[in-house]
């Protein structure tokens, strides 16, 4: 996710400054401050939630504990980490579950919002966790809407209950009493979504509300959108009442606006993210993740939690084999790409690692070169990917011809493989590292 990027890079510039300093004034604390203030509005964060930061901040960071501090500049980079993460957090931020099932999610939002996406990302994500989920069309005006939903549904594998162009509070019903006889535990009602807001729209949505009685109402705001996602949030708040947001396309090219404001303005928490097209790409919105990685500090946990899905315990064990052994070979390697690929795209992974994104600032990791040794591998005799030391000039030029590539990629490629292995036995050498696996 290349999250907030522009907002993470002046976060970063400005507390750089702060960080090299020994002792600290108020008057350099405030100047920090108001270029703080100048980011995020820069950011499209609301003018009142900027200033009510800012004050907060400034209040704990002027403060003896800070300015006597031997490192005041990491100390203001707590604090202001601190509430960064209170101004997008929330104590109820999971979803809830009835106390009878089903637990019933009325999904509501603009039309371009991804909101009918975002049903089949969310049943996806409740299946993993051994839910049943039920998805029920209910946007009967947009065209293609009912098969829009039905199409990504069959990609998350979801089920989907649907009465054609009949009344969506009628629909609605059915498909809630429809879920009881047939054990489905959660109801995900995609409806209607319109260019702007009007009385229609939430008329219909009230309707819906008032026959099925949701568990949760949840909006689906773009979050590229900035301070219009925030006016969008608070619109369909005071007429619905919802329980949270889901913020779609954070992965984007995303300012913060949407995701600094809306919690404060609405007082709703944001539960979820879309991080990508795929259906897989829907995430737990996590408030200290986020602000970690505004502040260019990394998120580990995040890094761990998408490894922990793309490498099976049985592939680790085997991994942690050949580390120790020290018989890395094509075929491992080969693995290894298929595992990044996984996880997502490259350069996402890259700025979860504390301090990596910082120093490859500007540099990207061309996926192009990793199709390229993925076909290169391939392209290998079985033998070969199990000792390269067979691969002499007439198997490099049969290689490359095989993969569509050069000999020169080949061989850098051929480098690149024993230079891992060389700092892989490093590794294994330094004191310690044994208990890497353990």
């Amino acid at each position: 996710m290349a999250l907030f990027t522009s907002l993470s890079e002046k976060m970063s510039h400005i507390f750089s400054k702060l960080t090299k300093r020994g002792k600290l004034t108020e008057l350099e604390i405030k100047e920090a401050m108001r270029e703080v203030k100048l980011a995020l509005l820069e950011a499209d964060v609301n003018y009142l939630v900027v200033k009510d930061f800012i004050k907060k901040v400034s209040e704990k960071a002027v403060g003896d504990t800070v300015l006597k501090s031997l490192t005041p500049g990491q100390q203001v980079i707590k604090i202001v980490n601190e509430e960064l993460t209170a101004l997008m957090s929330s104590s109820n931020q999971k979803l809830m579950v009835a106390s009878m099932p089903p637990t019933v999610i009325m999904m509501c939002g603009l039309q371009g919002a991804g909101k009918t996406t975002m049903c089949a990302k969310l049943g996806a994500y409740l299946k993993k966790s051994n839910k049943r989920p039920l998805l029920v069309a209910c946007d009967i005006y947009r065209p293609a809407a009912i098969n829009q939903l039905k199409v990504v549904a069959a990609q998350a594998k979801v089920d989907v209950f649907e009465k054609g162009t009949q009344n969506p509070v009628k629909t609605a019903k059915q498909a809630v009493e429809f879920a009881k006889s047939q054990n489905y535990d959660t109801v995900i009602i995609d409806t209607a979504g319109r260019l702007h807001i009007n009385e229609e729209l939430m008329q219909e949505l009230k309707n819906i509300k008032k026959e099925v009685s949701p568990t949760e109402i949840l909006l689906t705001v773009d979050s590229m959108t900035g301070q219009d996602a925030v006016t969008v949030a608070e619109s369909f708040n005071n007429d619905l009442d919802i329980t949270g947001v889901i913020l779609t396309k954070l992965d984007g090219d995303t300012r913060g606006g949407a995701a600094l404001s809306i919690k404060a303005i609405t007082q709703k928490p944001i539960k979820f993210c879309g991080v990508g097209e795929k259906i897989g790409d829907i995430e737990p919105f996590y408030a200290d993740r986020i602000a970690s990685r505004i502040l260019g500090m990394g998120d580990v946990l995040s890094l761990i939690e998408k490894a922990q899905e793309a490498v099976s315990e049985e592939e680790l064990k085997k991994f942690e084999k050949s580390f120790r052994e020290n018989s890395f070979t094509f075929e491992d390697y080969l693995a290894q790409l298929e595992r990044l690929k996984k996880m997502g795209n490259i350069n996402d992974l890259i700025a979860m690692i504390p301090g990596l994104s910082g120093k490859l600032k500007g540099a990207q990791v061309d996926e192009n070169v990793l199709k390229k040794n993925k076909a290169i591998i391939q392209s290998m005799t079985k033998k070969e990917r199990l000792n390269p030391d067979l691969i002499k000039g007439s198997q490099r030029k049969r290689i490359a011809e095989g993969s569509g590539t050069t000999i020169t990629e080949v061989n850098q490629l051929i480098k690149q493989f024993e230079q891992s292995k060389e700092m892989m036995k490093q590794m294994k050498n330094k004191k310690g590292i044994a208990r890497l696996f353990n």
